[in-house]
């Protein structure tokens, strides 16, 4: 096809989307996984697919359209690309869900540990024009990523910032994970060795700030251990005007030195959901 002559000369971010549109084997299996039910069997059939497309596709890239939005895919050293790649209805289903019914007509999003941008693409999908949504990633190549596929949709809705999230503003170490680099962390990943690199860091109250946001109505904070030296001083220090509505947290407690449980309970904050992965709170007043 003349799309893919395209695609090999030149580099992935560079070709438009559909260059990477999954051949015929790749769409069947890819619509099998994607039906799949969340069970164990179930599971079990989509990592053996799973198997047999990365194989196929030679660690080339996949477009596809998922969560609402469309998407360039590199499915390899990333788990969270793998997941809403092969099996999206397994992509935190309870907490999108959750997401969604709390957007409004101003409705204003942090997606904080953006990734390649599954939260904030699905967030402006089902927004309208006048969502405010920030995707913030701070690792290199994901970010590259992210802006790709914002790009693409062109919702107009969403904001990306390069930068990490802590307690104070300035710079921080960025420790990766090289064979899943959207678990990056201001706190160590994998081991003391881990490849780290340094990057611009600032508090969430500046980044709300900057962007003059009079109100917030969504966090998705998903930063590998380190919500804790994010949230504590926000907390602390936020107007109640700027509190989140909902919040959806990693829930990486044995690697937090706050209790954020706690924390989040004595500012007025109930927990709603719980899943493998995250936690959600609902702010349950203003005052």
């Amino acid at each position: 096809m003349v799309t893919d002559v395209i695609a090999q000369a030149m580099p992935f971010e560079a070709a438009p989307f559909g260059a990477y549109a999954p051949s015929r084997f790749v769409r069947t299996a890819l619509s099998l996984t994607g039906a799949l039910p969340d069970t164990w069997a179930g599971r079990r059939c989509a990592f053996f697919l799973r198997n047999l497309v990365l194989r196929n596709l030679n660690n080339a890239p996949v477009d596809i359209e998922a969560l609402g939005a469309k998407m360039r895919i590199k499915p390899y050293n990333n788990i969270s690309e793998k997941k809403v790649l092969f099996t999206p209805q397994f992509f935190d289903a309870e907490e999108l869900a959750i997401l969604r019914s709390f957007i409004t007509d101003d409705f204003v999003f942090l997606d904080v540990g953006a990734n390649a941008g599954f939260y904030a693409l699905h967030a402006a999908a089902h927004a309208g024009k006048r969502a405010r949504i920030l995707a913030i990633e701070p690792q290199p190549e994901i970010f590259e990523r992210l802006v790709w596929n914002i790009g693409i949709n062109r919702f107009g809705s969403i904001k990306a910032i390069a930068c990490a999230l802590a307690d104070r503003a300035g710079e921080v170490t960025l420790f990766l994970d090289p064979t899943n680099i959207g678990q990056a962390s201001i706190k160590i990943v994998g081991s003391a060795n881990a490849p780290t690199l340094r990057v611009p860091a600032k508090t969430m109250l500046d980044i709300i700030r900057d962007e003059r946001f009079d109100h917030v109505d969504a966090i998705k904070l998903d930063v590998q251990g380190a919500e804790d030296l994010i949230l504590e001083p926000f907390l602390a220090s936020a107007p109640i005007s700027l509190l989140p509505k909902v919040l959806i947290l990693e829930n990486s407690e044995s690697r937090w030195q706050a209790d954020l449980h706690a924390l989040l309970q004595a500012n007025h904050y109930r927990e709603i959901a719980r899943t493998r992965l995250n936690v959600v709170y609902k702010k349950t007043t203003t005052d």
